[in-house]
């Protein structure tokens, strides 16, 4: 069945694909922004005997206070301190101005409240608070209107000072019984309601035994230069790796080969997920790589058993922007019973039990195509629209079998590429204008209403204080950003520690709430000289890889994700051996999988080796370690 794109249309619109009768939903009538009152709060009542009269300063992890600060000399406000690490940054003094042409923005509330003027192109109804605003700019107000404005502002500030400022754990709103995503209680306004009912049903817990061993290693096989080996997978009775034109499994705890998977050429594509029975799609090459050009197409679509190393299926399409040739990938995902994989050529569909095409790349796509998509629970697809000097970016959540789009919503203007971050709830990552600076590809993340396309909050990333990445070229390539219970998990940078010495760095993991953008009062701390890296949700919880000092070996940590307490799960040993082939792998180049006590790390590039390399400048494919037995 082929899929027929929809062209570049406003946001507030959808096209259904010409090979569905699927009728949109007529466009919703927008709301108006996050974070705007919509009744005036009821009066607070007197804060008791002992109430502090200012917020005191809060530690890592938490935003600053958004209550007014004491005036110094001549009524003006005293020099802002600089912020240590884990707070999200300060509003800006000046207004800046929202995305999208005709819109004036009002004042900056507190960080952690979305924006007012919601994104995606839709447009905010006027109302007798907001008179219309033309392209040049709007009328001038009234000065009635210009109090009432201001009393409305006033009165957010007050409420973001309040719930900053609280710290009794129940996320600034009282909580009812429902539940939410990943079982987290919900308050009134669809947030989740602090840590109660959240986190703590993960399957991971702490054996008898913490102390792992090493279990065993693999060498780096033999390349005629840098190859690329991403693709790493546990099932409950292989660990399997991308090999040399190969993938191969191998006994979980002695290494042994359990079975080799010879393939035509270089695995250069490899999904996340995997079906319930252990069957994971793949993209390779459809010829070996043969010196001086070692790189070739990524043409081949296929389906590993990696139960017993058979290649179910593999196919390649043609079509698109590669005409009669066959449509080169760039990565591929997997949603319940469809394999996507999309690139530069556009995207295409499979049927994961037989290869059966589902869509695939059109000559004339009204000038879209699919760079790419978010797996899992839903499916995703990241699309390029428009003229080379007027492109965009669109979201669209779609039907994974007929390719029909759900819902859509149009990245803000500077945004060249997007990732998923997850797929249900929706959560994007995107570097607005170049504007993050540090190479993570992440300015800002994007959580989304799966079912409607509209915003629910923006969540400023500030390059110097948080540490998740994403390749901005891949849609799905994030690291370090977990989503669960409502929340956007995040690694803060490295810090000076409590100690203060050389060598004494650490970090904390913060939440924010995916319905407001906010902050939430519980956070992780990895503690002095380790780093706090989150690999995957596990249930409610979060596992996570930390870092360790030169003279120690890492661990594995469960993290409550309601109360963020952590449970030590397994620790490496701190010898000079295990030491150095721990540290051989770098964070940002290594795969990290935990399964039941057992923790592999794996590379996904390898190179020559060197002839004349030490013990100590060794690489390996991968190694492994055990609290079993």
């Amino acid at each position: 069945m082929v899929r027929a794109h929809s062209g570049p249309l406003p946001p507030e619109g959808l096209t259904a694909r010409a090979d569905t009768d699927t009728t949109p939903p007529p466009p919703q009538q927008p709301e108006p922004g996050y974070g705007y009152p919509q009744q005036a709060p009821p009066p607070q009542p007197d804060p008791g005997y002992g109430y502090p009269q200012q917020a005191p300063d809060p530690g890592y992890g938490y935003p600053p206070g958004a209550h007014p600060g004491p005036q110094g000399p001549g009524g003006q406000p005293p020099a802002t301190p600089q912020q240590p690490y884990g707070y999200p940054a300060q509003p800006p003094t000046q207004p800046q101005q929202p995305y999208g042409a005709g819109y004036q923005q009002p004042a900056q509330p507190p960080y952690g409240y979305p924006q007012q003027q919601p994104y995606g192109g839709y447009q905010q109804p006027a109302t007798a608070a907001a008179p219309a605003v033309g392209q040049g700019g709007g009328r001038k107000l009234s000065a009635q209107l210009q109090i009432v404005i201001a009393a409305v502002v006033a009165v957010v500030l007050i409420i973001g000072a309040g719930i900053w400022y609280a710290g009794s754990g129940d996320g600034g709103g009282k909580a009812d019984e429902s539940k939410g995503t990943g079982g987290a209680s919900q308050g009134a306004d669809g947030g989740t309601g602090g840590s109660q009912g959240i986190g703590g049903d993960g399957k991971e817990k702490a054996g008898g035994n913490t102390h792992a061993k090493p279990a065993f290693q693999l060498d780096v096989p033999k390349v005629p230069d840098t190859t690329p080996v991403a693709g790493s997978w546990v099932t409950d009775k292989v660990f399997v790796k991308t090999g040399v034109n190969s993938v191969v499994g191998y006994d979980l705890d002695k290494g042994t080969v359990a079975w080799t998977l010879p393939l035509t050429g270089q695995v250069c594509g490899a999904s996340r997920h995997m079906t319930a029975d252990h069957k994971v799609p793949i993209l390779f090459e459809a010829s070996k790589r043969v010196a001086p050009r070692y790189y070739k197409e990524c043409t081949e679509v296929g389906v590993v058993d990696l139960d017993t190393g058979k290649l179910v299926w593999s196919t390649s399409v043609t079509g698109g922007a590669a005409g009669d040739g066959k449509v080169r990938f760039g990565e591929v995902t997997l949603s319940g019973k469809t394999v996507a994989a999309g690139g530069l050529d556009g995207g295409a569909a499979f049927d994961v039990a037989n290869g059966n095409p589902r869509w695939k790349p059109q000559a004339n796509d009204q000038g879209c195509y699919d760079m790419g998509y978010g797996g899992g629970e839903g499916l995703v697809a990241v699309r390029k629209c428009g003229s080379y000097d007027a492109q965009y970016v669109m979201i669209q959540n779609l039907d994974p079998v007929s390719g029909a789009p759900l819902s859509q919503f149009k990245m803000p203007t500077g945004v060249k590429y997007a990732s998923v971050v997850s797929t249900r709830p929706l959560v994007v990552a995107a570097d607005v204008g170049d504007s993050a600076g540090d190479g993570s590809g992440i300015s800002d993340f994007f959580s989304l209403d799966e079912k409607t396309g509209k915003l629910k909050a923006k969540i400023t990333a500030d390059a110097d204080q948080y540490a998740a990445r994403c390749r901005s070229t891949k849609v799905e390539a994030c690291t370090q950003a977990l989503v669960g219970n409502g929340r956007l998990y995040v690694p803060t940078e490295e810090h000076e520690g409590a100690s203060g010495e050389f060598g004494d760095e650490t970090n904390e993991v913060i939440g924010f709430d995916l319905a407001t953008g906010r902050t939430v009062p519980e956070k992780a701390d990895a503690g002095d000289k380790y780093t706090l890296i989150p690999l995957r949700m596990d249930g409610g919880d979060l596992i996570a890889y930390k870092e360790p000092p030169y003279d120690k070996g890492g661990q594995i940590v469960s993290i409550h994700g309601g109360t963020m307490k952590e449970t030590l799960l397994l620790e490496n040993p701190s010898d000079k051996v295990n030491r150095e082939k721990e540290n051989s792998f770098s964070i940002n180049g290594a795969e990290f999988l935990y399964e039941d006590g057992r923790l592999f790390i794996s590379s996904v590039n390898v190179s020559k080796t060197r002839e004349s390399a030490s013990a100590y400048d060794k690489r390996y494919l991968a190694v492994a370690y055990s609290t079993k037995g």
